[in-house]
Order: C-alpha cells, then structure tokens, then sequence
C-alpha cells in the first residue's frame, strides 16, 4: 500500500514544566538545624524540529497533532536536584517550512540536521538551599518550576528541486521525469494523475540536479482552484522552470500558446512565501524558464509544434521539441536545463560569499526590563507591570506562603517596580496587576508585611540569629536565676495559701 502524503499540518505543541525546587532542612544527630538542604527542579524538556532525510511525509504529525515534551523532575532534600526532562525530537521532511498560525514565517528547514527550537521547557524552580544568604539563612519556601512554552505551529512541506516541470494536467509531465531519471511516478491518461510531488536525480556532464514533477495546473490555480496552492508550494525553491505544453491534446477550447500565457499568468499571480536565508529566491514570473513541446512524436503533434515555435521564440523562450516516448530531444533538453541551474548555483554562492554584517543592539543602559502602565478596568483605575523579569517571578512564587511572596516583594521593590508605581500616580490601595495572560492581581501596600517580617526584619530568620554559644558562668548563672524564680514563685504561692486560710478561719467565728 502507497504511504499517504501529508504536506501541511497545523501542529500543537507544549514544552515540558520546570520541576519545583524543594524546602528541606538538613537533620543530624544533635544538629536539629543542620540549614537548608532543599534542592533544584529540573528543567522542563524542549520541543525539537529536526531535518531528517527519511522523512517524507508529515503523515505522523496529521494523525497526532498533539505533541508534548517531559516535564522537569521536582528537586528533594539532601541537595538532590531534580532529573531535566528529555527533549522531544520531532523529524520533519526536507524544505519544512515553520509558520505561525497568521502566516509569519518562523524558519526555513532546508538542510539536512538542522534543528529549531519549536517549544521552549520551563526552567526548574530554586530550592531553599540556593536561595540562604548570610541574611536568609534558612529560608521556609522554594521557588515554583516555570511553565513549559505551548503554541500552535503550522508546517508547510515545498519540495526541494533545482528544476520544476509545469503545464496543464496530462501535459506528460510524469513520462519525461520518467524519461529523464530513474524515477518512476504513476502515469495514466486521464488528468490528475499526479496528486503528490515526484523528484528525479538528472546527470547532465558535470551537473548532477533534481527535477521535481508536481500536479498540474488549471486556470485559477493561484487562487486555490484545483489542487492550487497544493502546487504551486512545491514550486518556490526551484531554480528553473520548464513548461511543458501538450502537442496532442484533445481539448478543442486549448492552443500551446493560450496554455503558456496562462501558466504564466498563475505563477505571476503567486506570491512567493520563503522565510529568511532561502537564498533571495525571486518571484515565479522571473525564474529563468525553458519551453518543452512535448509528444511531437504523435501525428500531427510535430507539424504544430513548427507552427507555434516562431512565437514562442519570439516571446523570448528557448523551446525544445521533445518526446518521452522516443526520446527526442531530451539529451538537448537535460543539457540546457543544467546551463541553468549551474547559473544559478553561482548566484546563490556568490551571495553567500558577500560578508554578512551583524548588528548588535544592546539594551540601553537605563533600561530597568520593566514599564507600569496606568489603565481603565472594569472596576476604575488600575496599574499594569509589564516585563519579563516580573513576568517570571510571579510565576515563580508560591502564593500560599507568606514568606515566598515576602521574597517577591523584595524582588519587586530591588528592581523598581515599587519607585515606579509611586512616580505614575499610584497610591496605596489602588489594584495592581502583574503581566497580561493569567495575570496576578492584589491590592497595593507599600508597608505590607510578608512572611519573612514574621521571623524578623525582612530578609533574616531569628532562629539562626544568635550563634553564641554561652559559658559555663553564664549557664551557671541562668541556672541560679532560674532557681530563685523558683524559689519566690512558691513563697508568694505559700503566702497566698497562708492568707486564704486565715481568711476562711475568721468567716467561721
């Protein structure tokens, strides 16, 4: 059975979670408090586009367009990090072309091995154990693991061929890739017979090149009439153009000079659709081309190929008269269409040699990473931080404890945020939002107390503070203070004893 060939899907795909880093303290034998020992999450895994020249198809990715990546391992006590998740590799065919779903071009996947990054993993969040300092120094929260990059990606398959044959379907197309290489596509004798791509290796001399056979084309192929934009896709990377006109067709409503200008109407009509580093492909109607006037072995097919070849010429193109089945013209045929592929292949290399100059824009170095805007929400006035800096850190932080989002007060109000929002006009109260999508949302208080003020000033841990250890006199005169606490505890407990008694003794009389 023939394998189906898939050359357009719209892919899902989502990069692995970051690991959550772990609140642990460090338990030995006569050390309750041996510090922090909370380890890291691991790294979520990335999503991975991979050129693999035995792939063929988008086929797997039409059946399954859901693909996700293994999230990062949660980090353990004892400074055990958690395990990174493994990148998923997803092998796509040569010449993918990436897009987003409006159409921009992501990347141009031509050579073999090459690999784009299609989903970013979220990094694994910081144990207790990273984030001690001398002021810190056992802190009672972790960092969260970020999450993994989720989008949608549409891929396009365009056949990667030096030389493309074009006409109208039934045009024998199919018989001269046949006739030229070793490849062997299906042909019949009925229009469409060609529903998918066909490439075949042409030695000419020195010059090896590949000849893409592709569907046919109708009138309004650009437009997406008939198989279309189906296509002309696999059209765009060629260096050259071969019309191939039907000498023996039995459409009275046809001539060979109407079929060309139509043909060159449709590839006029179609806008060329190549990401950066394609190699400054130009427009269709000015790829160079070459006339084949095929079948002029069938009666009268060689009597009207003389008819048209004055006007063809004459319009500028080199025409060929040319069979598949008894192989006339086709040794002129191959040879001319290799004079222009080794044209092009210098253009293209002549552009690669020219220097490549990379512009570096640093950030300006008053750029805080960070902008507060004043907006009109439902509920009146509010104020939005926008940055990737915030951005990561509220997704960071465990809301559900007081000394984590005390950490992240400290973030915010070291990077600016909350000298910013005083110099726009906020003012305590007013409700301030974090981010765009699933942003986090409270009311501002410059003085808020947050977990870490509760073990003392923020930033320090009271348990830790005192590291002295005392003398045996001062331990001895603890035990001597503690003693007579004692002591004067129950001679005021006695003489309140002594008191109720003499009272009681008195109500009797």
């Amino acid at each position: 059975m023939a394998t189906e060939f898939v050359d357009r899907v719209t892919l899902h795909v989502s990069a692995g979670d970051g690991g959550n880093g772990c609140t642990s303290v460090r338990r030995e034998k006569f050390k309750p408090l041996g510090g922090p020992d909370g380890a890291n999450g691991g790294t979520g895994g990335d999503v991975v586009l991979a050129v693999d020249e035995q792939t063929t198809t988008l086929l797997p990715y039409h059946r399954g367009p859901h693909r996700a990546a293994p999230n990062g391992g949660i980090g353990k006590g004892d400074l055990r990090h958690g395990q990174d998740g493994e990148d998923l590799v997803l092998p796509v065919p040569v010449g993918t072309v990436v897009k987003s779903p409006d159409g921009e071009v992501l990347a141009d996947l031509v050579e073999p091995g090459t690999r784009f990054i299609a989903a970013q993993g979220g990094r694994g969040g910081l144990g207790n154990a990273a984030l001690a300092s001398p002021k810190r120094k056992a802190p009672g929260f972790a960092l969260l693991g970020e999450p993994g990059e989720s989008r949608d990606l549409v891929l396009e398959v365009k056949t990667v061929a030096d030389v493309a044959l074009v006409g109208f379907p039934s045009a024998g197309k199919s018989s001269l890739i046949a006739a030229l290489s070793a490849a062997r596509p299906k042909i019949a004798d009925y229009p469409f017979t060609t529903l998918v791509p066909n490439l075949g290796v042409v030695q000419a001399g020195d010059v090896r090149y590949t000849v893409a056979d592709v569907p046919g084309l109708i009138p309004g192929a650009s437009e997406g009439k008939g198989l279309g934009l189906e296509f002309l896709r696999h059209v765009e990377r060629c260096a050259a153009l071969v019309h191939v006109i039907d000498m023996a067709t039995w459409d009275p409503g046809r001539d060979p000079v109407g079929d060309l200008r139509t043909i060159e109407e449709e590839l006029a009509a179609y806008a060329v659709d190549i990401g950066p580093g394609s190699g400054d492909l130009l427009p269709l109607s000015e790829r160079p081309a070459l006339v084949a006037l095929n079948k002029v072995d069938v009666p009268d097919g060689h009597e009207l190929a003389d008819m048209v070849r004055g006007d063809l010429e004459a319009a500028g193109y080199r025409v060929f008269e040319v069979s598949a089945v008894s192989h006339t013209g086709l040794r002129e045929l191959s040879f001319a269409m290799a004079g222009l592929v080794a044209a092009e292949r210098e253009r293209r290399e002549s552009l690669e040699a020219e220097p490549v100059h990379t512009v570096i824009r640093p950030l300006a170095v008053d750029d805080s990473g960070f902008t507060v805007r004043a907006e009109d929400g439902p509920d009146g006035r509010l104020f939005r931080v926008l940055g990737e800096k915030p951005r990561r850190w509220v997704l960071q932080t465990d809301f559900s404890n007081d000394e984590a989002v005390g950490y992240l007060s400290d973030r915010l109000e070291k990077l600016g945020v909350e000298e910013e929002l005083f110099r726009v006009g906020a003012v305590p109260g007013d409700t301030i939002v974090i981010g765009t999508d699933d942003a986090v949302v409270f009311d501002w208080d410059p003085t808020m107390v947050g977990g870490a003020e509760l073990l003392g000033s923020r930033g320090t841990d009271l348990r830790l503070e005192d590291e002295r250890r005392p003398s045996r006199k001062e331990r001895k005169a603890a035990f001597h203070d503690r003693m007579d606490a004692k002591a004067e505890a129950r001679a005021e407990m006695e003489a309140e004893r002594v008191a109720e008694k003499a009272a009681s003794r008195d109500e009797g009389r």
